[in-house]
Formats: C-alpha cells, structure tokens, sequence
C-alpha cells in the first residue's frame, strides 16, 4: 500500500492521482517537470495500460518525455499538436492568487511555453508549497551563456530597488559545473526571501538583455490541487471559485522520484 512513502510522496502522489480524473480520451496534455509531475505521468500511464486512455501528450522536458514513453504514452511536439486541452505541472510555491514560482528541476522555459498554449492549467502540489508571499524558494532566471556574469550583475542591480529582501543571484551547478538546460542556458537562482509584487518582477526581469525567460507564473495557473500526508486532496479552480476536498486511496506504488524537484 502507500502507507510505504513518506508523508511528502503520499501527498504528491494523491495530488497526481486526483488531478488525473481531468484528463479525458482524445485530449492533448501538456505533461510538466519534476517529483509530483513524475507521479501524474506514472497515474496516466495506468489508465492508458488499464482503461485505454488515448491522449496525446506534449512533454516539458527530456526527462519527462522518457518516463511518458516508458509507461505507454503517446507523445508529440508543441508544434505539431499546435494547442493544448490542458496542462498539468508541478510548482515549487503558489500564493493565494495561483500565482507561482517554477524552475526547481530546471525546465521552466518550456513549462511556462506549454502551460501559455494551454486552455487550463492545472497545478499539483503538497501542501507545503502553498504560502502567503512568493520568495522563501530561490527563483529560477533561464540566461544564455554569453555575457552571464554581466547578466547576474544586470539582476542584482535590478533587485536592488525592487520590494524583495535579498538580492543574491547564483548561478545553479551541477556535477561541478554549471547546470544546463534542455535549449541549452544556464539557470541563475535568485535568493529573495520575499517577493513584494511578483507580476512588477516578471516583467523587469525579461527585460534585461541575456534573460530568457523567469520562473514567475503570473495569471496562468487555473485549478491547484493540494494533496496532503493523510491521503486529503483540496481543489480549487480560481476561475469559477469551486472548491471540494476528497480522500484518494492510493494503491501500492514504487517511489522513484522522490530526488527529483518542480
């Protein structure tokens, strides 16, 4: 049973589960990045082996598009399916407005491509990601390689007359070098601690040259599912105002992405 996962992977895996009622035959999904998006891909590809589910999905990132393959489903590009029934995607916080931070597992370019090209977004998530302000998670700035370090000090300057309480970027490493992304950039991790207007913030920082794109979702998530230890799922669709909150029975289930980061 489930009871073998930690409460966190619980949480995440009743999240993936309850938000994978959404999805329909003959839709076309986006498929988003990352631990709790691993469990939604995992959940689909039970109802594509146990119930014929016929999708067609659009994957975020490398990563993504092997475990979609792996357990049976169809996958394509953004530019042959064009546009999007919906997308669901993990976030490494969400405010009371659905408003984001993403970029965690570093794929927050395509993310927030697919999620625009997207009629809904849905986002999953455990409730530890849900706060009052965006910041206390680092926020993931996508940069090109040339001219980086002038880029970082661009953003730190930037930082300075914003409403946030640190203004330190780092540039994000991996295996003793820098982080890489699938469009092959580089990732700078900004340390706020606080973010007094995040849609001010997204906006400023797509305009400094280098910058690609920000890990600030504004406006663009529609529904956030909140799983919880217990087995719990909250939903909550922030354009009709409906909420409910149901018990998902989670079925015996290997965890292997519990390394793995929105």
């Amino acid at each position: 049973m489930s009871d073998s996962l930690s409460p966190v992977d619980r949480a995440k895996f009743a999240a993936a589960k309850r938000a994978s009622a959404f999805v329909e035959s003959g839709m076309k999904v986006g498929l988003g990045t990352g631990s709790t998006a691993a469990w939604l891909v995992k959940c689909l590809g039970e109802r594509v082996k146990d119930e014929g589910l016929d999708i067609i999905a659009v994957p975020t990132s490398s990563r993504t598009a092997a475990l979609a393959e792996e357990v049976g489903i169809r996958i394509t590009t953004l530019d042959e399916a064009r546009w999007l029934d919906l997308t669901i995607d993990g976030a490494d916080e969400y405010d009371p407005e659905l408003n984001l931070i993403k970029g965690g597992g570093g794929a927050l370019l395509q993310e927030k491509i697919v999620a625009t090209a997207s009629d809904r977004m849905i986002v999953i998530a455990d409730a530890t990601k849900k706060v009052d302000t965006l910041g206390a998670f680092p926020l993931p700035v996508e940069v090109i390689g040339f001219g980086m370090r002038t880029t970082r000090m661009l953003i730190e300057e930037l930082l300075d007359g914003l409403d946030v309480m640190g203004t330190k970027a780092e540039p994000r490493m991996t295996d003793g070098g820098l982080y890489v992304t699938d469009e092959g950039n580089h990732i700078l991790d900004l340390h706020l601690g606080r973010i007094g207007n995040a849609r001010q913030l997204a906006l400023v920082l797509n305009q400094i040259p280098g910058v690609v794109e920000n890990g600030l979702f504004i406006d663009i998530c529609d529904v956030i599912v909140t799983g919880h230890g217990d087995g719990r799922v909250e939903m909550r669709d922030i354009n009709t105002g409906e909420e409910d909150v149901t018990r998902v029975l989670e079925p015996e289930i290997d965890n292997l992405f519990s390394e793995q980061a929105d």
